[in-house]
């Protein structure tokens, strides 16, 4: 083993980065008609993208599929040495098959290509070599190919991995647009990620309801309006109308102010003391709209109420956190 050689190991590193950056933005000028068949043929598909591909290929195809399959296509990997052995019985007529390979010569997936055609499965090449067994073919070539690889050797595959990947993610966001993929689409398939919390997580979920929530009509006396605030747990009691309709809120917070100015509060009544129309959120909204709610206006606690001003909850940010919201 040579001694370790940090100015090489640091220009290589960068050589590294500009042949991989030069393969992902020649793809720019290649990317036109075929890429756009392409598209169109996976929306148009009934079925699912099957993604082949084999050694390091594969590992992009497993990765392309994965993100095909969590913005809104159905996709799944197919091992094409596995698929000569039972797995092509995954692969049905209304399915497409997209097959990497940057030679377009794996034996393991140019054997299976006659059975493709007679089942009459869509192909969609990703391939460096046009002229290739595979490119030949396919119904529609995508040119995924590089001036050369980032390992000196010229042997490890490298810049045409990344080439490949970013053509994937092309592929993945075109059909994200066109099938009008929206972030709540996103989350419904990341339901164990923070995203997914914090878009599918209605208030209705965390909020604290019925008997939990502290409230007092405007004639209740300050130390009753206290005992609520205190029973409940909330550091914040809202005052309602006879029909349950939000009039004010009274706070831990409000309490303090009035003590610092020597307040007599012994025969004060809950109106006198509230903040009139404070700040509310829809019980049909989703919790994050009450965290940014608390974080625009700085404060800790707010009120949920229904379609006619209902008061039918209240959540804070401890019930936020608890819920990991925020």
């Amino acid at each position: 083993m040579s001694a370790f050689d940090r100015d090489q190991a640091l220009r290589l590193a960068q050589e590294t980065f500009d042949i991989e950056a030069a393969a992902v933005l020649g793809l720019k000028a290649r990317t036109g008609d075929a890429f756009a068949r392409a598209v169109q043929a996976m929306l148009a598909v009934r079925g699912r993208v099957v993604v082949m591909g084999m050694g390091k290929s594969g590992h992009i195809g497993r990765k392309v599929a994965a993100t095909l399959a969590s913005t809104g296509t159905p996709a799944m990997f197919v091992h094409p040495a596995e698929a000569s052995h039972g797995d092509l019985g995954m692969i049905k007529a209304i399915d497409l098959v997209l097959a990497i390979s940057n030679g377009g010569e794996s034996d393991e997936i140019t054997a299976i290509l006659p059975i493709l055609k007679r089942f009459g499965v869509a192909l969609v090449a990703m391939t460096g070599n046009a002229n290739s067994t595979l490119a030949q073919h396919a119904d529609i070539v995508l040119d995924s190919g590089v001036e050369k690889e980032a390992c000196p050797l010229q042997l490890a595959p490298t810049a045409s991995t990344t080439a490949q990947l970013a053509l994937g993610d092309a592929l993945a966001v075109a059909l994200l647009d066109a099938r009008g993929f929206r972030s709540e689409d996103f989350a419904r398939s990341h339901p164990g990620g923070s995203l997914g919390r914090k878009l599918l997580t209605h208030l209705s979920d965390v909020m604290r309801s019925g008997d939990a929530v502290p409230r007092v009509g405007p004639d209740t006396a300050f130390p009753d309006l206290m005992r609520e605030m205190s029973a409940k747990g909330l550091g914040a009691s809202a005052i309602v109308d006879a029909g349950g309709r939000v009039l004010g809120i009274f706070t831990d917070g409000d309490l303090r102010r009035l003590i610092e100015k020597g307040a007599d509060l012994r025969a004060v009544k809950a109106h006198e003391v509230m903040h009139a129309g404070p700040r509310t959120v829809r019980d049909d909204a989703l919790a994050v709209e009450a965290a940014e709610l608390m974080e625009q206006h700085r404060i800790t606690s707010v009120l949920v109420v229904d379609a006619q001003g209902r008061l039918c909850g209240a959540v804070n940010s401890n019930d936020l956190m608890r819920a990991k919201v925020i």
